[in-house]
């Protein structure tokens, strides 16, 4: 498995062509799930585990890898399945999601498919506010069900949801800015809006980068400049129908768009974004999720919005 692994320029290669690669797996059932593999470092069969006291109920222990202590969290139990059975003959997915490492302990690890963001789909609508899904998509007849992570980790480990309130830049602050913010996770959406009520900033959230591209076309072809509309776009990477990249790829390839400012706001490992905010046309890539870069980015760009203006 760590071989198929390997790879990352691959890998980028396909998400600037918004196609990705999903990393199969199973929990506690025959039920099969999905996470990127761009956010997996290894799989490995479940090392001994060292018991935490006081732990969150879901971790199982910490592994020691490398020279690293991980804790390693039964993914089963954290999105309200049955705890795995055992750790013997488990598996685990180590993942970097939002700076920092942990594993996810899984039943068994199927394979890893390559497909377009257009296959993916926005989880039913019946799946309600505590789904613990961001997309499904179907395989070989199957529906494989993505999980939202990011509302896993935010459960289990917890953030900070405020920025510092001693980085409010009051002459920015209070001015009703507007900004668009795209992303697929409920929690990821809700995080970036609250540091932006801080500031009284208005938002417009969508779900995913193909509902942003057609609100944006609609606009532009309704005659709205779209800077005056926005003063920047928010944007994950990861999403279904049409990935962050090429959303904001199309953005900028359009001279009716392309002046607005974008920022990719992604919990990916930064390895490659550098190289593909360039490659794409965005203007800043910004690493889930912190609360006082993401409003020092928002004030930095809203005084150049001003500025450009008077």
């Amino acid at each position: 498995m760590a071989g198929v692994l390997d790879g990352v320029d691959q890998r980028t290669k396909l998400a600037g062509h918004n196609r990705f690669e999903l990393l199969l797996f199973k929990l506690s059932s025959r039920q099969r799930f999905g996470i990127n593999v761009f956010k997996v470092q290894e799989v490995i069969q479940c090392p001994p585990l060292t018991q935490i006291p006081n732990a969150h109920h879901v971790v199982r222990g910490v592994a020691h890898l490398r020279g690293k202590t991980i804790p390693v969290m039964d993914l089963s139990m954290a999105i309200g399945m049955r705890p795995l059975a055992k750790e013997e003959g488990s598996y685990v997915i180590v993942t970097e999601y939002n700076r920092s490492i942990q594993g996810f302990l899984v039943g068994s690890v199927d394979r890893i498919i390559n497909i377009g963001w257009e296959q993916v789909k926005a989880p039913p609508t019946g799946a309600g506010k505590d789904s613990y899904l961001t997309a499904v998509t179907e395989i070989e007849g199957e529906l494989i069900e993505v999980i939202d992570v990011e509302k896993v980790m935010k459960e289990v480990i917890g953030a900070r949801e405020e920025a510092s309130a001693d980085i409010i830049d009051a002459d920015v602050a209070g001015r009703h800015d507007h900004v668009l913010v795209v992303d697929d996770s409920s929690v990821a959406r809700n995080q970036v809006k609250r540091v932006c009520d801080q500031i009284d900033v208005e938002c417009t959230v969508l779900k995913d980068g193909l509902e942003a591209w057609e609100h944006l076309s609609r606009l532009a072809d309704d005659g709205i400049r779209l800077q005056d509309r926005y003063a920047m776009i928010i944007s994950d990477v990861e999403m279904p129908r049409m990935d962050g990249y090429t959303l904001a790829s199309k953005i900028k390839t359009d001279p009716r768009m392309k002046e607005v400012y974008i920022v990719l706001h992604t919990s990916l490992s930064g390895v490659f974004n550098t190289a593909m905010v360039q490659k794409v046309g965005a203007n800043e890539f910004l690493a889930k999720f912190e609360p006082d870069a993401l409003l020092q980015t928002i004030q930095k760009q809203l005084k150049a919005y001003h500025a450009a203006r008077e």
